[in-house]
């Protein structure tokens, strides 16, 4: 989930050589593209074509003309290998192997992973942090929004198209965007929620003005990069400054700022632009792969801080806590406990006397043998003790 805060923010850079990259531009692979359309993608060709296709590819929109680019493709791939050249990109992408309808095998997995792990960690925050917590409906409405952004994560890398593409890079914006709002909430609008309202305005405003200029002007991925590298820069300068304010009243903080640490240190990965491994595993595919644990680290450390701040006073309805150590207590939650007894429980002697006086009580059976008395329980013994009280007094 925090992984999506630094999402695009050098992916972008190579999305920018999508308009035009070496290999598309090859005379052979253009050629290549427009005899197999001519030859498979129109008439009774096609009608055959679509008769064989699959079902998962033709529900994911692989078209004829794809097929066609995917084939010319590795057709091109080869002669450059033939001749001893360097792996082209193709509309801004490395060629990769694809497997049923997934276009990028190991980035599409890897996504579904993140969210997945997102997922988890929501459904663990909301099991242990009480909704009356104040952090609660930041966090938990950036679990949604990052749980979104990797669904279109998923989604763009099992079929590139323009949709596909526009709602991943705008989605993570917003995961962007959201995670300076988690920030100023965490930090100022605890105390000032006037600020935080204010400030959340604000974001919408640049999001709406954001989407707006890409969607509508012009789709500019050197804007788009520019401004995912400025927002993720204050976004980790403020984690950062707020982190080292609190390391000493927070036992937890210095989890952050490895979280923190992590995030930045994990996107220099998109720097190592080389050929999939096997044509499958890229190094985007890594970067994705690699951001998975971070999400347990950022909610772990949210738990954490929340906690030590609040005290244990707040948790004790959710979370069963010792009464001596209060410390959370590991495994099954304990059974309810037995309303107290305005009388000490009795000690073993009195119990044995409890037994005497019952089969002398008025209207007991003095046959009565003792196997067939039962106090299965201290409940049981708590109401004889009420009623014999004064009986047990004499003794």
């Amino acid at each position: 989930m925090a992984g999506e805060t630094v999402r695009l923010v050098l992916l972008v850079g190579a999305a920018a050589l999508a308009s035009g990259s070496q290999g598309d531009r090859e005379p052979v692979y253009r050629d290549c593209v427009l005899r197999c359309e001519e030859r498979n993608c129109s008439g009774g060709a096609l009608k055959h074509f679509r008769s064989r296709q699959p079902i998962y590819m033709s529900l994911a929109g692989w078209t004829c003309q794809d097929d066609c680019k995917y084939e010319c493709m590795w057709v091109t791939v080869g002669l450059y290998l033939q001749e001893g050249h360097k792996v082209p990109q193709f509309h801004g992408k490395w060629p990769f192997f694809r497997f049923l309808c997934f276009q990028e095998p190991a980035s599409a997995v890897a996504s579904f992973l993140n969210g997945l792990a997102s997922l988890v960690m929501l459904c663990r925050y909301r099991t242990s942090v009480p909704a009356s917590s104040p952090m609660y409906p930041t966090c938990v409405a950036f679990a949604w929004v990052s749980l979104n952004a990797w669904f279109w994560s998923t989604v763009f890398h099992t079929r590139d198209t323009d949709v596909t593409e526009k709602m991943d890079y705008f989605c993570a914006s917003t995961v962007i965007l959201h995670s300076v709002y988690l920030c100023c909430v965490r930090t100022v609008g605890l105390q000032r929620p006037a600020v935080a309202s204010a400030f959340r305005a604000l974001l919408l405003l640049m999001l709406t003005a954001h989407v707006s200029y890409l969607s509508l002007v012009r789709f500019d991925y050197g804007y788009n990069l520019a401004a995912n590298v400025a927002i993720g820069l204050v976004n980790a300068a403020w984690w950062l400054t707020w982190c080292l304010r609190n390391r000493q009243r927070l036992p937890h903080v210095h989890k952050c700022i490895v979280v923190v640490l992590l995030l930045q240190g994990l996107s220099l990965l998109e720097l190592l632009d080389f050929p999939p491994l096997f044509w499958v595993l890229d190094a985007h595919a890594i970067w994705h792969v690699s951001t998975i644990p971070v999400h347990v680290l950022f909610f772990r450390i949210h738990c954490l801080t929340q906690k030590a701040e609040s005290g244990p006073g707040l948790w004790t309805a959710h979370t069963p806590f010792s009464v001596a150590s209060h410390q959370p207590l590991r495994g099954k939650p304990p059974a309810q406990p037995v309303p107290p007894s305005p009388y000490p429980l009795p000690s073993m002697r009195q119990t044995c006397w409890l037994y005497t006086l019952q089969s002398k009580a008025p209207g007991s059976s003095r046959s009565q043998s003792p196997s067939s008395w039962r106090f299965t329980s201290k409940k049981s013994v708590i109401v004889m003790s009420s009623k014999w009280a004064q009986a047990l007094s004499s003794w």
